[in-house]
């Protein structure tokens, strides 16, 4: 008699062949995610290639790279400025001439005859590994955000020398940086040697910022000590907190399109917020890595910032130099070899080992 029994797995051969599969998963996911990461920071180098070329075609059409900002008027009052960055100067020379040929230079990126192209997320500025939304809607009028900041200056970005207290003897002084505001830098001032000078590097959209108005200004920089805390006038008393920054490719200031070399790429200097906020992404409650600024160089000034190269590649930020390369600076970076890349001027030897 033929058997009507049917042979099948066991309760335990079908366990024992789940749990190989997960372990299988377990040991693939990190590879697949590790190459996925490898295939997003390459897409940031060729992002910040491309930046460079176009910086690079700029110079030498103008014969110097573009102003950070172009502003006019006296010690903290600006009656006038077109505000656009380095990034949007650039354009025509990155194959976006169509964008640059539809912005208003003569207003500010926030007026209306603007806010249609500021809105725009232009995919050479974006990051791929950055995962907030690239673009910010501040009351109503969208602005695209940036990856990339151009190297603004150290601790000091900008004043005016016109109206400047007695004593104050950088009044007026560009940042020692490659990019600064009302000047344009042409090659033959970067006697640093362009393969040992910042260009831009990456940034983070949505930076914490805290706004401190009440910063004691000394002769000649009040330049704090590049591998300490940030000074005491940042304690945050006198200060506002905002979670916007980074949020505006278009924007001139430091804020917006722009680092400084105070510190070293990814250093983390935490505030306590406990005002909860209406606007940007709502991590920002509780203790947050923050950056910081006196004022605003749309405020006139005189503006030191502490706006620090972050990425959310592992272990530090692809870095663009002024002779076109992009290479991988580690987060471990002494302070004073990562400020002396900043400087145009400074006369520092820097191993190429050291960094």
């Amino acid at each position: 008699m033929p058997s009507n029994s049917r042979r099948g797995f066991t309760l335990i051969e079908l366990l024992v062949v789940i749990a190989i599969i997960a372990v299988l998963i377990a040991l693939l996911l990190p590879a697949v995610q590790a190459a996925r990461e490898a295939a997003r920071r390459a897409q940031c180098t060729n992002n910040l290639k491309q930046i460079g070329l176009g910086a690079h075609n700029y110079e030498s059409t103008n014969g110097a790279f573009p102003p950070a900002n172009v502003l006019q008027g006296t010690w903290g009052s600006v009656i006038w400025t077109n505000n656009f960055s380095a990034l949007a100067k650039i354009l025509p020379f990155m194959e976006q001439g169509n964008v640059f040929n539809s912005l208003n230079y003569v207003q500010k990126d926030s007026n209306a005859t603007n806010t249609t192209v500021c809105g725009l997320t232009l995919n050479s500025f974006v990051c791929p590994s950055d995962p907030n939304t690239k673009s910010f809607n501040d009351s109503g009028t969208v602005f695209g955000g940036s990856n990339y900041g151009s190297s603004d200056g150290d601790w000091y970005v900008f004043s005016f020398a016109t109206g400047a207290p007695a004593g104050t003897t950088w009044a007026g002084m560009p940042s020692r940086n490659m990019f600064a505001v009302n000047k344009a830098r042409a090659i033959a001032e970067v006697t640093d040697g362009l393969s040992n000078t910042l260009l831009f590097s990456e940034i983070k959209t949505f930076d914490n910022r805290l706004k401190c108005k009440k910063l004691s200004v000394v002769s000649p920089f009040n330049e704090p000590s590049p591998n300490g805390p940030i000074p005491a006038d940042y304690s945050g008393a006198g200060c506002t907190f905002g979670n916007t920054m980074h949020t505006r490719w278009t924007n001139g200031g430091v804020y917006h399109s722009g680092f400084t070399t105070a510190w070293s790429p990814n250093k983390i200097t935490t505030y306590t917020n406990t005002t909860p906020l209406t606007t940007g992404i709502s991590s920002s409650l509780g203790t947050v890595d923050t950056d910081v600024i006196s004022v605003n160089e749309n405020d006139g000034g005189p503006t030191f910032a502490a706006f620090t190269a972050r990425s959310y590649h592992s272990g530090g930020v692809n870095a663009l130099f002024a002779d076109g390369s992009v290479r991988f600076v580690k987060s471990s970076v002494d302070g004073n070899t990562w400020r002396a890349l900043g400087t145009v001027q400074g006369g520092e030897v820097v191993s190429s080992d050291s960094y």
